[in-house]
């Protein structure tokens, strides 16, 4: 899958992603855009954590990490410089890719002074047993909208 394909099918599910986020987000936007030094960049994900009150910066990478933390760094210092108020904590950044090598990845965050994560993320068509026992059914969604459009 391409980035675009990943991002775009989050942002179609976006109840599905912020349950999976935890309580307290806000999703912003998606290829949120970022003028910086008269050039253009778009962040992949943004959301906003009611709860700790920062920005979160995703990026995702359809690949394995290598050392992209760097341009999540920038994207950080960028948000903490034009988004972020005085009454926010500093943005956090969340890199999702196909795989990654521990080691590699200790080593390209461990100077870095802004907070980042990576994560891996699995590609799959079916929910986890313990979503499908809290979520509703498709079955049962398309129910509630006949139900609702009947009314």
């Amino acid at each position: 899958m391409l980035e675009r394909d990943i991002e775009n099918d989050l942002v179609k599910n976006v109840t599905a992603l912020l349950l999976e986020l935890r309580k307290g987000f806000a999703f912003l936007d998606n290829q949120y855009h970022l003028e910086i030094g008269g050039e253009d960049f778009y962040i992949d994900l943004l959301f906003y954590n009611l709860n700790l009150r920062c920005y979160v910066v995703i990026e995702l990478k359809t690949g394995e990490f290598k050392s992209d933390a760097g341009k999540l760094n920038f994207y950080l210092s960028a948000v903490d410089s034009q988004l972020k108020t005085e009454n926010d904590n500093p943005s956090i950044g969340l890199l999702l890719c196909k795989s990654k090598n521990n080691i590699i990845a200790e080593y390209a965050l461990r100077d870095m002074c802004e907070p980042i994560g990576i994560s891996e993320y699995k590609v799959t068509r079916m929910l986890p047993k313990e979503l499908e026992e809290v979520l509703p059914s498709e079955d049962d969604i398309q129910k509630r909208i006949q139900r609702n459009e009947n009314k």
